[in-house]
């Protein structure tokens, strides 16, 4: 007979803040959470988006039963897309969720082929012999959920991203009743988000912020711009409530603030009065004390609105002496320097700018549990076993420590990394297996064709440019009858090395000549030498490594 483990694994979102996906696996049937995207750092040159390694689901694609998505964000649905041209399965998600998972589809043109279906709270569902229930949890989006796995083995609830606000602006109140009784029903195994474990308190509510927006928009004289996330629909809500009470038109800029705010407007989870939505080319036609703009580009992205408006080179609208622009978004960690980039030349535009973290202004708060709100719901769901997700390894390890601090006991707390499987088997919990986990690299339409390889010639070409050798040879006796002539791009300035270049010339002639005169004719051969005798020549005379690109024509 064969023996039925319950097994939990993360593809993304351990150890970083980015491209969540998470699974459930029980017998033949595999249910995916979240399936998410996360923007490259500076070292990733070219590359568009970093999304999860599914060779293990691609593997195991006839076990997949389903997605289920707990929210919106684009850190939980930006891997989708790309998930469903390799494995199409079902895709369970709310009502506003499943209107921005769809603009992805369209743009990807895989809406027709792709099976969406619509729960809430109190769905339940049925994978085999796991069953699924949810409940709802505040966020700093609309309709998330936290979701409830029963399996053979015993219950396992993975809390989707949350806080615990008691006046939330979108009034949709986290199910703490029901959070208590499935506690009290026994859960074996709880995996929860740790963004916040390192900041001591309960996250603030999201109605201080309305208070400081409507009370920045009383003393502005004259354009208003706030830039947040464009998912932040109860953000967006605020700023629409404050250009009520201060009679302003509204404007919006950046594709993505568009797209969400006509998905949100679409079904009913932003409240607009007819009129006060305008054009971004009717901006000038108002006055400046009339209308407020709302805008992508928060963290520092250098082609969203806010920095090209930054720079004077928005088309449809422009900064001036006396504006005011308001972040109301705190960078994201390694974000800092574009963000302060773009402050400062909002100042040099004359603007008076409202920055900073959320606390000092009120024009942000988190939408992520602090430690008060990660113990209440250990304290709630009273796991027996607790593995923390969501965050870098430090904030993993405080999570731990809390989950201690309110009774889970000690060596009963797993913190994995991508790919770390911990089993659950006749109520033992055990890590010791891994499955293949990583980052896929899109690069425009490439996916995954792009690896450490690629990105190591990137760099080296960023660095210290590139080298072409070209040179002519006798198809009979592999003499030199053209050249070498040499090209360089991002190395040296030609007219001023002109020596230098003459000299690479003369190694390569001198190289292939030597090579000949051992009967050497194989184009690698003498490709390698060339490559090894020029890098070593400018290196001692230049200290730097260009890529060097040997080009043998034969006639």
């Amino acid at each position: 007979m064969k023996v039925k483990t319950l097994s939990i694994f993360a593809l993304g979102g351990i150890n970083e803040i980015g491209k969540n996906m998470y699974c459930i696996e029980h017998d033949d049937n595999i249910v995916i959470v979240d399936c998410g995207g996360m923007f490259p750092d500076e070292s990733l040159l070219g590359i568009d988006l970093i999304i999860p390694d599914m060779t293990y689901l691609e593997e195991n694609r006839e076990k997949i039963r389903a997605m289920i998505v707990t929210h919106g964000h684009e850190d939980h649905i930006g891997g989708v897309p790309y998930f469903l041209k390799k494995i199409n399965v079902p895709i369970y998600a709310t009502r506003f969720t499943l209107g921005l998972i769809e603009l992805k589809l369209d743009e990807h043109r895989l809406a027709r082929d792709t099976k969406l279906v619509t729960i809430d709270s109190n769905s339940e569902l049925e994978f085999g012999e796991i069953k699924v229930s949810f409940f709802r949890v505040s966020h700093s989006i609309p309709d998330c959920l936290g979701i409830v796995f029963d399996t053979p083995e015993g219950r396992v609830v993975h809390t989707g991203d949350f806080k615990f606000d008691l006046t939330p602006e979108n009034n949709q109140y986290s199910d703490i009743h029901k959070m208590a009784k499935i506690g009290q029903e026994g859960v074996l195994a709880l995996v929860s988000e740790s963004t916040n474990a390192e900041r001591k308190g309960l996250t603030p509510s999201e109605q201080m912020v309305g208070d400081h927006l409507y009370e920045a928009f009383m003393k502005a004289d004259g354009k208003i711009f706030v830039s947040t996330f464009a998912s932040n629909v109860n953000r967006v809500q605020q700023v629409v409530e404050a250009c009520i009470r201060t009679d302003r038109k509204l404007a919006l800029l950046g594709r993505s603030m568009v797209n969400v705010v006509d998905v949100a407007i679409e079904r009913g989870y932003l409240l607009v009065p007819e009129g006060m939505l305008i054009e971004a080319g009717e901006i000038e036609s108002f006055a400046p004390e009339k209308v407020a703009i709302l805008c992508t580009g928060s963290q520092g992205e250098p082609n969203a609105a806010l920095a090209r408006l930054a720079t004077g080179n928005y088309r449809d609208a422009s900064i001036y002496p006396g504006d005011t622009v308001i972040m109301a978004a705190s960078p994201i960690p390694g974000n800092e320097k574009g963000v302060s980039k773009i402050i400062d030349n909002l100042f040099q535009l004359g603007a008076h700018v409202i920055y900073g973290s959320g606390s000092t202004t009120g024009m942000h708060v988190s939408g992520h549990g602090y430690q008060e709100d990660l113990k209440l719901m250990l304290t709630l769901i009273k796991p027996t076993f607790f593995i923390p997700i969501h965050g870098e390894y430090r904030m993993l390890h405080h999570h731990r420590e809390l989950a201690e601090s309110v009774g889970v006991e000690k060596g009963n707390t797993f913190i994995i990394r991508n790919g770390d499987v911990v089993d659950i088997r006749d109520g033992v919990a055990r890590q010791t297996r891994t499955i293949p986990a990583g980052d896929t690299y899109v690069d425009g339409v490439s996916v995954g064709d792009v690896g450490e390889i690629v990105l190591r010639d990137r760099k080296q070409l960023s660095e210290d440019g590139m080298v072409v050798i070209v040179l002519t040879l006798s198809k009979r006796d592999q003499r030199i009858i053209q050249g070498p002539d040499t090209i360089t791009r991002g190395f040296v300035y030609v007219k001023d090395s002109e020596d230098l270049l003459r000299e690479i010339n003369r190694l390569v002639k001198k190289t292939v000549n030597d090579l000949q005169d051992d009967d050497v004719r194989q184009w690698n051969v003498i490709k390698r030498e060339i490559k090894k005798s020029v890098g070593k020549f400018l290196f001692s005379n230049t200290k730097r490594r260009p890529m060097i690109l040997p080009v043998i024509i034969e006639i």
